[in-house]
């Protein structure tokens, strides 16, 4: 349950209608606007933005709440032009909604208030400080002299010409094609992180020729990945733009480390030879053996023949068993 409980200030105070203060399609910035424009005194001067930045009402806020005030009527307002040209927009807030012709014929006995008080006074000219000498008039004696005495013409300046021994730059150099190495490395990184399955299509290319540029540093590509994962964030932060996270790590390109001595890059080590077919057939017995023992199986056993061979079988085929 709510109880309430009123005081009646002793002054300034403003009586408004509870239809204004609950009004359904009035924001509570338009409210307070409003109410806080009724409550001026008499004859105060104080616009609608003057108000919502004393009330501490945002420009995007006032834009919104001045735009309700006035579809709900309000607010009017009015441009005109006053004594001595000077244009001025008056407003009209009222506590109860008007319409544009009762609320033009308010504005017709409003004063019109011109900003002609707060203007600058012009400022009267100074008394000109005469020249020295006598004036002279102008010489009337025809044609100027036909030798003025020195150059006096003004022709545009030559612009400066180069060297012929210089040639001339030739276009731009294109940029280089991506390699294969570099578009097969873009195409899998979708399946590098959960972060880098929507890449744009249309930035395959562009990636393409940035992975390349660390190709052709020396980097190798699982040095590629494992800076683009150390570049991801590492604390659950969802990647919106994934291309554009790929374009600033790939950006710079750092210079390839150095080949330690003795040490054989894993791109460059042999790949281990493919087993012959022979070998491929045979297959290691899970039996008690001292060395590791191949055999052909003729099925699924994982045993040798000579593991499955019973103990007396193995004596009649040359073993010595000996009874203590």
């Amino acid at each position: 349950m709510i109880y309430r409980h009123h005081i009646a200030p002793p002054r300034a105070f403003s009586q408004f209608s509870h239809e204004l203060i609950r009004h359904p399609r009035l924001s509570s910035d338009a409210v307070r606007l409003l109410t806080w424009q009724l409550s001026l005194p008499d004859g105060a001067r104080e616009s609608l933005s003057r108000t919502a930045e004393r009330a501490r009402i945002g420009a995007c806020a006032f834009t919104r709440a001045k735009r309700q005030l006035k579809e709900e009527g309000f607010v009017h307002e009015r441009r005109l032009q006053g004594p001595g040209g000077h244009w001025v927009t008056q407003q009209l807030v009222s506590n109860v909604p008007l319409s544009a012709a009762e609320a033009a014929k308010i504005l017709a006995r409003m004063p019109v208030h011109t900003p002609s008080a707060d203007a600058s006074p012009q400022v009267a000219p100074s008394p000109r400080i005469p020249a020295v000498g006598v004036p002279t008039p102008p010489p009337t004696d025809g044609h100027p002299r036909q030798d003025p005495g020195e150059n006096t013409s003004h022709h545009p300046a030559e612009p400066e010409r180069k060297p012929k021994s210089e040639p001339d730059p030739g276009p731009a150099p294109e940029t280089p094609e991506p390699s294969e190495a570099a578009r097969a490395l873009v195409a899998a990184l979708p399946h590098l992180s959960p972060d880098l399955r929507r890449i744009p299509r249309g930035m395959h290319d562009e990636l393409a020729r940035l992975v390349s540029r660390w190709l052709a540093a020396g980097h190798t590509p699982t040095t590629v990945r494992t800076h683009i994962l150390r570049g991801l964030p590492d604390d659950g932060t969802p990647v919106h733009r994934p291309g554009g996270l790929l374009r600033y790590l790939l950006r710079d390109v750092p210079p390839a480390p150095a080949p330690v001595p003795g040490i054989t890059p894993a791109s460059e080590q042999p790949s281990p030879a493919r087993p012959s077919s022979r070998l491929a057939a045979l297959r290691e017995c899970e039996g008690d053996h001292v060395q590791a023992t191949l055999f052909r199986p003729a099925g699924d056993e994982t045993r040798c023949p000579r593991c499955l061979t019973p103990p007396p079988l193995r004596a009649a085929a040359g073993t010595v068993v000996r009874a203590t």
